[in-house]
Order: structure tokens, then C-alpha cells, then sequence
């Protein structure tokens, strides 16, 4: 799965490497949640690329959807087929269950501070909504969970976003691990309300198992 993630690229950048036109609201922020509004990258009617915010979560539940079943399961396939997305990040957390405890680790990819993170859009309860796309993990993420979202790479944010492409499904797979960096974080992940920069670097709490 994937529960939070981190954006902190300057608006400029974020509009270069997506091709928009104009440069997205955006507020730094390390420890996005479920359930707020979140920036995408989309596709309108007339082919332009064009960022907005919508709510992270197909209402309660679905902040997630598993890549293998997200073209048959009807909570997901129609927005699979119209309306997929692109989410702008800068690096996730993912948890680890040591002794009794759930460690937060960072996740990034170690060729590029911006990356876009597989998502679908569809409306829900009335509200534009975003489910973010997950796979199996790969070698790096493996000790730590079972499933790991979905990186499109910039050439093939194209296919990603124009849903007339109907082979998307082969994008759905893990992020080489080798070109991934990994670091245990501090425990104050775990509370939404902090929101700060030291949450992103390596924590000095000793660690066990994991990949350290």
C-alpha cells in the first residue's frame, strides 16, 4: 500500500517535468494523508496536461488500488480505462513491524527528486478523488512490505495519461530496486500532525531487522 507521502519540489519544477503550462498551487508538505487534497496531473478534454487538487481516497477506504485487479474491479475499472493520473511526490513511507512497532521508512527514487506516483480520478460522494496504483514490491522494499506504489517513469507519462492507450497495464510494475534509496525515519511520521523536513531524514533510533 501506500499511506503517506512527501512533495517539496519548487512549482516551477513540478511544471517542467509534467508539461503544464502554468505552475501549480503547491504547498510543501512531508507527510501527506489519506483524505486530504492532493496534486495531480491529468489529461483534459483538449489534450492539455493540467494540475489540480482532488481528495486522496475513493471515500473512506480506497486511498489504494491493487495494480493487479484495478482494470476488472468495478470500484476501479472505469476509472482505470477514462481517467488515470499522474501524483507529483518527492518521496513515501512505507511501515515496518519491529519488535511490536510499526518503523516508518523513506522510500525514493536515487536518479531524480521529483517523480510521479500512478494514480486514477473518478468522482465519489460528489467529490473529484484520487486511488493511488500499487504493485508488488521489489527487492528493496520486500523486508519491509508487502506492496509498493506504482513510479511512472517520464517516458511514459504519455501513455499513463492518454487512455487511449489501452495497454497501460504493462506500466503497472515495480520500480527497479537498484535504482531506489532507502532510510529508516523518525516514529514521528506515525502522527499526521507533523509536518516538518527532519521527518524525511535518517533517524538515530536504533532499528531492527529491515535492511539495516
Amino acid at each position: 500500500m501506500c499511506g503517506r507521502y512527501e512533495i517539496h519540489a519548487h512549482p516551477e519544477v513540478v511544471a517542467l517535468q509534467f508539461g503544464l503550462e502554468a505552475q501549480p498551487e503547491l504547498k510543501a508538505s512531508y507527510n501527506i494523508c489519506p483524505g486530504g487534497e492532493i496534486l495531480v496531473v491529468r489529461l483534459e478534454r483538449d489534450g492539455k496536461r493540467v494540475a489540480r487538487h482532488n481528495r486522496w481516497g475513493f471515500g473512506a477506504r480506497l486511498a489504494n488500488a491493487r495494480g493487479e485487479t484495478v482494470a476488472e474491479r468495478p470500484a476501479f475499472r472505469e476509472a482505470f480505462r477514462r481517467w488515470r493520473c499522474l501524483v507529483p511526490a518527492s518521496g513515501f513511507y512505507e511501515w515496518q513491524v519491529v519488535a511490536k512497532r510499526k518503523q516508518p521508512w523513506h522510500f525514493r527514487p536515487i536518479d531524480r527528486e521529483l517523480f510521479a506516483l500512478a494514480g486514477i480520478t473518478a468522482i465519489w460522494d460528489g467529490i473529484r478523488s484520487v486511488s493511488l496504483i500499487t504493485t508488488t514490491p521489489n527487492a528493496l522494499m520486500a523486508p519491509i512490505h508487502d506492496r509498493m506504489p506504482v513510479i511512472v517513469q517520464p517516458e511514459d507519462y504519455c501513455e499513463w495519461l492518454d487512455t487511449g492507450h489501452r495497454d497501460a497495464q504493462k506500466l503497472i510494475r515495480p520500480y527497479p530496486a537498484e535504482r531506489m534509496a532507502a532510510r529508516p525515519v523518525s516514529m514521528r511520521v506515525n502522527q499526521p500532525e507533523n509536518d516538518d523536513p527532519a521527518l524525511i531524514e535518517e533517524t538515530t533510533e536504533p532499528v531492527q531487522g529491515g535492511l539495516l
